[in-house]
């Protein structure tokens, strides 16, 4: 069976008409075979824009990405792999189209990351050259070696790159752009389309080699799933360093024909409100931070177009997707993935679907991340013995499907540990209900062991928001060695409206398993808390604050 089509397995939800993923179109060999093809088609049609009033089409996306890659091909070295350091602008997407088409295998590296961490990508993917900017340099307090600055290159863009660019474009058919772009030459769904990097937030980040059949699975499925509109204008915030930027907002946008509006700072509201409305964004993708960000910064009218906002990398709370409600009348839809599944696993919809057993339902169950996309199977083990466990048990979440990462770079060891069978095991816990809904329940790697006992960060921090009062993230546990209990919870919190030993209290009054409950001592108030350019709650970074603060 094609890995384009749905994978079958036992315990699997991806069971009746609904879940199967039909093959993909014949001329989807490569991104950027897919690209080329809607560049001939809709030439003249907006491909994308951004905070800077940059505007192109997808006709002169092409031509300036092909200019630029005769201009870079001249700079670059025989490295198959080149760094990028860019925010996501026009410019970073016509660089990442730029080297995909001259057959470079472009890296988006984080420039949220400490220079150790970046350090550590460029020299496990043994990157020679990155590409980045003045501003982004200065502005992270960062070096790279082997820079080439985006600044430089329109002046080593000659007249005769811009000619041969415009040629190529108007006039050699697609069938023959194999013999001048290495991009198209002998493509294949295997090769590989990038490497993207874990955030390091709870160790060393690890390459995933993504391939071309992964991300294009990946849009082929997440087209199925949510029935894009073909005029659909989707907010591009996410960095390009994060799966969820580079497949969705970048090329699931650019191999479907639609619109993106970039904006380099997902936190910039005011601005983010305005690009919302003057060019009639229809689809906003992002997390709950970045949006609690939006509602209290930005008129409810400026997002008059948008009909759809999917949330995702952290729990959507009751109180939040009640104000998205109240507010902008949309019915917010949680999401859920992974770097190394391309990223899309399962997304809620604003439609009905089909469960296994071939009933109609609504596509979204508040509490749940959604159903899984077509093709893509998802199960619960358990954690210990690997066993499959039925539905409504929670366990540890495996994928299977076509956007399973190729691996990791140059790491046997971690990809067999991650990847067994074609299951990914996602680190996560959460459980199917009978319809095929997936709820995430906790990572696996947000647990301590205190006397014996494994503790649920997310369960602890429920707790204490119940016993507080809030309903916001205003609140992380982590943990620190402890000599006696092998383990101690730490409370980083923003504001609790309640001194700590008040909430200690409340707690110990409370059902919460005493083993649970951090001492008052072990709240540390901090003015924000650690979180990633993803918008993910920065594990490692809230670690270190807890070990400082309890130390000094």
């Amino acid at each position: 069976m094609s890995l384009e089509t749905a994978v079958r397995s036992v315990g699997a939800a991806d069971v009746g008409p609904d879940h199967t993923l039909t093959p993909l179109p014949a001329h989807w060999r490569s991104l950027a075979r897919a690209l080329v093809h809607q560049v001939r088609t809709r030439p003249r049609q907006v491909a994308m824009v951004d905070s800077t009033g940059v505007s192109l089409t997808y006709g002169a996306t092409f031509m300036r990405a092909l200019a630029l890659g005769r201009a870079l091909s001249r700079e670059l070295g025989p490295e198959p792999y080149v760094g990028v350091m860019l925010p996501p602008t026009v410019p970073a997407a016509v660089v990442n189209i730029a080297l995909t088409l001259m057959g470079k295998i472009p890296i988006n590296l984080n420039y949220t990351a400490s220079q150790t961490l970046l350090n550590a990508s460029i020299e496990q993917a043994k990157i020679a050259r990155v590409l980045t900017s003045h501003r982004v340099l200065d502005k992270f307090k960062l070096q790279t070696k082997g820079t080439l600055l985006l600044e430089e290159m329109p002046k080593k863009v000659t007249i005769l790159d811009k000619a041969r660019a415009a040629t190529i474009a108007k006039v050699v058919p697609i069938a023959a752009l194999g013999a001048v772009l290495p991009g198209l030459r002998n493509d294949q769904l295997d090769d590989t389309a990038t490497i993207i990097f874990t955030s390091g937030s709870t160790g060393d980040p690890k390459g995933v080699v993504l391939s071309n059949r992964n991300i294009l699975s990946n849009i082929h499925a997440i087209d199925t799933h949510l029935h894009l509109h073909p005029s659909e204008v989707v907010l591009g915030v996410l960095p390009l360093f994060h799966s969820m930027g580079f497949t969705v907002t970048l090329w699931t946008v650019l191999c479907l024909g639609k619109t993106s509006v970039f904006h380099f700072n997902p936190l910039d509201a005011r601005i983010i409100g305005t690009l919302c409305q003057t060019h009639k964004v229809s689809l906003l993708i992002g997390t709950p931070t970045f949006m609690r960000a939006y509602l209290s910064r930005c008129a409810p009218e400026q997002f008059a177009t948008t009909n759809r906002v999917i949330l995702g990398a952290e729990k959507l709370k009751p109180g939040l997707a009640n104000e998205i409600r109240e507010t902008l009348g949309i019915e917010p839809l949680e999401g859920y993935g992974c770097t190394e599944l391309s990223p899309v696993v399962s997304v809620n919809v604003d439609h009905e679907r089909t469960t296994p057993d071939g009933r109609s339902v609504p596509g979204n169950r508040i509490g749940t991340v959604g159903m899984p996309l077509p093709g893509t199977s998802v199960r619960t083990v358990d954690p210990e013995t690997g066993d499959v466990l039925p539905r409504g048990t929670e366990g540890l979440v495996e994928v299977k499907g076509p956007q399973v990462m190729v691996g990791y770079l140059d790491r046997p060891d971690a990809t067999a540990k991650a990847i067994r069978d074609g299951w990914y095991s996602t680190g996560d816990l959460g459980m199917l209900d009978a319809d095929g809904f997936l709820t995430i329940t906790d990572r696996l790697s947000r647990f301590s062991k205190i006397g014996g006992e494994m503790v649920p960060h997310l369960g602890v921090e429920s707790a204490i928001m119940q016993a507080a009062g809030v309903d916001e993230t205003c609140l992380a546990v982590t943990s620190l060695p402890d000599v006696k209990r092998g383990e101690r919870l730490v409370v980083l919190y923003t504001d609790l409206h309640a001194p700590p030993d008040e909430i200690y209290q409340r707690l110990t009054a409370g059902p919460l398993p005493k083993l649970w409950i951090p001492s008052a001592e072990a709240f540390v108030q901090v003015e924000a808390l650690p979180v990633l350019g993803t918008g993910k709650l920065d594990l490692r970074q809230l670690r270190q604050i807890a070990r400082e603060r309890l130390d000094a």
